[in-house]
């Protein structure tokens, strides 16, 4: 069974950066498509960044060119690198892992997915 820690949580300014980290008990990388998805109050889970088992990534439109998903396999961990924060990217934020064959970012995964607990990133104006 997958297990997904996240870390990296903060609160921050506007314009600020943040880096997320999920430590993930994966045995192979390239079994899985990894993702961060995000939850703001009173809104549906979006996915925000994915990266497939050949490295190619995915990105929502309101966080291209201001965030960067990437994956070390030395140390088994996802990161997302947030920069230019803005207030909207305020939600928990989790990291899943997606086993389901044929899945397609940003649908939300389905049973064949591992989320970890989440971690709060607040941005303030």
């Amino acid at each position: 069974q997958v297990q997904l820690v996240e870390s990296g949580g903060d609160s921050v300014q506007a314009g600020g950066s943040l880096r997320l980290s999920c430590a993930a008990s994966v045995d192979s990388y390239r079994s899985y498509c990894m993702a961060w998805f995000r939850q703001a109050p009173g809104k549906q889970r979006e996915g925000v960044a994915a990266i497939d088992g050949d490295s190619s990534t995915t990105y929502a439109d309101s966080v291209k060119g201001r965030f960067t998903i990437s994956w070390d396999n030395a140390k088994n961990t996802l990161f997302l690198q947030m920069n230019g924060l803005k207030p909207e990217d305020t939600a928990m934020y989790y990291c899943v892992a997606v086993t389901a064959p044929g899945y397609t970012f940003p649908d939300l995964p389905g049973r064949l997915s591992a989320w970890g607990q989440g971690t709060q990133v607040t941005v303030s104006s």
